[in-house]
């Protein structure tokens, strides 16, 4: 069996306002690397419109997604987690894989979601700003949180909503998508535009080294 034959899936959660933009360097680059990236919505089939207005019909329901049968939750920004607790579900989702050891991802709103569910108490994490979570019901994680664009702590990834890039940065640390030398050049190009980063990855590319 071939090694990307051989990898779990990677899942997106999918809902109403999702932030398009957020996860779009993540999941591209996932799947140009040769994973296969799956939508997760309340209902498989259930459309979901964007933020951006477009609409996505989920993989899979909720309900159905087990966190051995994946290699990473990738939790997206979205105007709900702020109004009220309809997407507790997914964060709650992200406990069960955060007790069996597979990574969750999560950039914007999705991160006060974690923080509701109790799951950034322990552990080292940031936000879009620090106040945010504070204010958080339940939250009580702020003696770890770190002004930074992304922070890993195991097997939890965040970022706040400006550091799309920085996130899907960790992802692919997370992950191994890159060799450290060609993600510190894949992270100069898309995020720092250093055009000498380019020659860096076509290289790696070619070498079939990346």
């Amino acid at each position: 069996m071939s090694e990307t034959a051989a990898r779990k899936p990677v899942h997106l959660a999918v809902y109403d306002t999702y932030a398009d933009w957020e996860t779009g360097h993540t999941t591209a680059h996932l799947t140009q690397r040769g994973h296969v990236v799956r939508t997760v919505g309340f209902a498989a089939g259930a459309p979901v419109t964007t933020m951006g207005g477009i609409r996505i019909q989920p993989d899979l329901g909720l309900a159905d997604l087990r966190p051995e049968d994946s290699s990473l939750l990738i939790l997206t920004g979205a105007s709900l987690w702020d109004t009220g607790d309809e997407l507790a579900p997914f964060a709650a989702k992200a406990r069960e894989f955060l007790a069996a050891g597979v990574p969750v991802a999560a950039i914007c709103g999705a991160t006060a979601g974690l923080a509701r569910e109790g799951l950034l108490d322990d552990r080292a994490h940031t936000s879009g700003v620090s106040f945010y979570l504070a204010e958080q019901p339940g939250y009580g994680g702020a003696g770890n949180y770190v002004e930074a664009d992304a922070v890993t702590d195991g097997d939890l990834i965040t970022a706040g909503p400006t550091e799309p890039v920085a996130f899907a940065r960790e992802v692919f640390a997370r992950l191994d998508v890159y060799k450290p030398d060609v993600l510190d050049a894949w992270y100069g190009l898309f995020h720092d535009s250093d055009a000498s980063a380019y020659p860096v990855l076509m290289a790696a590319s070619a070498a079939g080294d990346a």
